[in-house]
């Protein structure tokens, strides 16, 4: 519960293919929820109550949370209400394709504070009892790997759930990685590759999407991504920062090497399109 009038996060899947829900409170209170909007990029959703002076958390600052951090996790695992688990902060950044669930566009924080089926919506705090992050997935067969939605990142997709009912979701098509000496020299001694690379530092172009933005711009598998907005970029995670930074439609200048010349390129990002389902 963020607001005292009603708003809560939590998370998309928990409410999918919904518009209305349960809510009850610890104090026995049980009332109709309205889901103002979900977004499955991030698996976030917001859910408002018609209530007064609901008890609230306390948000903390998801970007401060570092590795060893005490971290506690609440939720109602396997239907046990109001569990709580104790662990550390094991990471931070892990990406979805890392946890294997690619389609998502979030850095999560990783802990091994006990997480469940059921502990999905639920808070992760640090040791003052601030809101860090949201619990949101699991790697299945394996102990003390859980994994929550940093909260700032939940914040700022909520508001545009509560603003607008959607949320932007800039792209340009590319899938990319970061180069080092070991992989570039992993690339370049690999029979199925099928590129040669020069650089030891940079964003290595692995896949461009066709009719993406990226190709709409000239981008091509096996360019190696310098700078992108006139910053240097060393990392892919950044460069996603400052595509979400310019948005939907906005000018995005790249310059990177390619057959040992340097190209520029200007990509105009476009709304992430909607996952194909089966």
């Amino acid at each position: 519960m963020i607001d005292s009038a009603g708003l809560l996060l939590t998370n998309a899947h928990v409410v999918d293919e919904v518009d209305t829900v349960t809510v009850s409170f610890q104090d026995g209170r049980i009332l109709e929820g309205q889901v103002l909007g979900k977004d499955p990029v991030t698996d976030v959703a917001v859910i408002q109550v018609k209530a007064e002076k609901l008890p609230t958390v306390t948000i903390g600052d998801s970007d401060a949370v570092r590795q060893g951090q005490w971290a506690i996790a609440i939720g109602n695992p396997l239907g046990l209400q109001e569990t709580v688990t104790v662990g550390v902060i094991s990471g931070i950044e892990r990406s979805s394709a890392a946890i294997g669930i690619p389609d998502k566009r979030v850095g999560f924080i990783q802990t091994d504070a006990a997480i469940n089926p059921g502990n999905s919506g639920g808070p992760l705090l640090n040791a003052a009892g601030d809101v860090i992050g949201i619990n949101t997935a699991i790697v299945r067969g394996a102990q003390g790997l859980g994994f929550a939605i940093p909260i700032n990142t939940a914040q700022q997709i909520a508001q545009q759930l509560i603003t607008t009912g959607q949320v932007e979701h800039p792209y340009i098509g590319v899938q990319m990685t970061a180069l080092n000496p070991q992989v570039k020299q992993f690339i370049n001694t690999s029979p199925n590759s099928g590129m040669q690379v020069k650089e030891d530092q940079g964003i290595l172009v692995v896949e461009v999407q066709r009719n993406s933005p990226a190709a709409k711009a000239g981008v091509r598998v096996g360019d190696v991504i310098q700078m992108v907005d006139d910053q240097p970029v060393t990392k892919a995670s950044k460069v996603q920062q400052l595509i979400d930074k310019v948005g939907v439609g906005g000018k995005l200048p790249v310059k990177l090497q390619r057959n040992e010349r340097t190209v520029a390129l200007t990509i105009e990002p476009e709304q992430l399109p909607p996952m194909k389902t089966r």
